[in-house]
């Protein structure tokens, strides 16, 4: 008996095939990267074009428009996408970031330096989105709520080294930066003189990151002093100056940063972003009261904070332009009633006490962790488990971003008209937070 074989249709991969596609046809209407750059567009852009030096009739190569390096970063972070190469790579390979590069060829240096470089621009660009967000009255500072959130740094906890190892360090590579200046002013081959020339600004780049670390040990030993421990113990990080060891949400310890968000209750709109580099919340409050009422122009009614924030000098000063909510903590004896004002209380510390005490103030608190927590939860479901930047400033600079791109989506959800585009299917997924 003769057996029947199956006819199938197999791939043919050595076909030609030609196709008449442009990239405005790779995206359907309302995707969330048209969303990104319907945003971008409508922004005054004039702080990042200052930089730029190459001008029309002059020399030079052609600068990439800022609007594409921005419109990249703020789809990335909503992709969950952190890393300058793996962006550059999704350009080459991802309709999206294809469409919003619209041909223009961006690498991975181009990338990092925007972010890293733009940090003042992009803080004027929040407060503008905070603006125009209390302008169509989504945005109304009725409670704000701030809470931290440690993220990892990019050092490991080996990096960190006391006085005596730092200083040892450093006279090292102040003493290859010597040698490494004498070869290159006496090497006359042009090759072997770049070669130098970079060994030379990698051992500059080593010094002045130990110049760093030595400088932040003071900071340190203050910190470790105010808690009772010896302050000779104290280390700093010979990678990443500025983080710090922290203890983080699994009960281990590691190199990190505190970033600190403000949101507005009634919308999640971030509306304060900071970067503390201690691990406490102590002292973060009254900063960043102060940070938003200067970013939107009014004092906030009403600010919700958990219990790492409620020291009583902190409370007697955010009372003065707030009412501030926070947990009592318990006394050791528990006949004492938490909420009845002490000998020694001011009157904000004793009003404060007091307040809490009330359903009313009980309802109100429980927003916090709503608001506060949710922020701080959608930041990390875009990425943000460690930062792929060193030092405080680029720090800053990914938080910015992370902000922005939140308050996009805000935008997207409550006052879509700000953007002027509809709203299509492939955007559903982001659009509520």
């Amino acid at each position: 008996m003769t057996k029947t074989r199956a006819r199938v249709l197999l791939p043919n991969r050595g076909q030609m095939e030609f196709r008449a596609s442009d990239l405005e046809s790779l995206l359907p209407e309302g995707h969330r990267a048209r969303l990104v750059w319907a945003y971008v567009e409508r922004q005054d852009l004039s702080r990042f074009y200052a930089g730029i030096r190459a001008v029309d009739g002059g020399v030079g190569r052609s600068a990439i428009a800022p609007e594409i390096l921005l419109a990249l970063w703020l789809y990335a972070t909503l992709d969950g996408v952190g890393s300058a190469r793996a962006v550059s790579r999704l350009i080459e390979s991802h309709d999206a970031y294809r469409w919003l590069c619209g041909g223009v060829q961006v690498n991975h240096h181009t990338l990092s330096d925007f972010r890293k470089d733009q940090g003042e621009g992009l803080d004027e660009l929040l407060s503008v989105s905070i603006a125009s967000l209390m302008a169509a009255g989504v945005v109304k500072l009725k409670q704000v709520a701030q809470d931290g959130m440690r993220v990892r740094a990019s050092a490991g906890a080996g990096s960190f080294r006391r006085k005596e190892k730092l200083e040892g360090y450093l006279e090292a590579a102040r003493a290859e930066v010597a040698r490494l200046k004498a070869e290159v002013e006496a090497d006359p081959g042009e090759a072997e003189r770049a070669r130098e020339a970079a060994r030379l600004r990698a051992a500059k780049e080593r010094e002045a990151r130990l110049e760093k670390a030595l400088a932040r040990l003071p900071e340190i030993e203050a910190i470790k002093q105010r808690q009772g421990k010896n302050p000779d113990q104290a280390r700093a990080s010979m990678t990443d100056a500025e983080a710090t060891v922290m203890k983080m949400g699994d009960g281990g310890f590691r190199p990190a940063y505190n970033p600190q968000l403000a949101s507005d209750a009634d919308s999640l709109v971030i509306v304060g972003v900071e970067v503390a580099t201690v691990g406490s919340d102590q002292g973060q409050m009254v900063p960043m009261i102060e940070q938003v009422t200067a970013r939107c122009g009014r004092l906030p009614e009403a600010w919700l904070v958990d219990g790492g924030y409620v020291g009583h000098e902190q409370i007697e000063q955010a009372s003065q332009s707030t009412v501030v909510y926070g947990p009592v903590p318990q006394p050791k004896n528990k006949a004492v009633d938490p909420h009845q004002a002490k000998a020694g209380d001011s009157e904000a510390v004793a009003a404060w006490r007091q307040r809490m005490g009330t359903d009313e103030a009980k309802v109100i608190y429980k927003r916090r962790a709503a608001t506060a927590e949710c922020v701080n939860a959608h930041s990390r479901n875009r990425g943000l488990q460690q930062f792929r930047v060193r030092g405080l400033a680029k720090v800053k600079c990914v938080m910015l971003i992370f902000a922005l791109a939140h308050n996009l989506m805000r935008m997207v959800s409550l006052a879509p008209e700000l953007l002027g585009v509809g709203i299509g299917a492939s955007a559903v997924p982001g659009i509520g937070v």
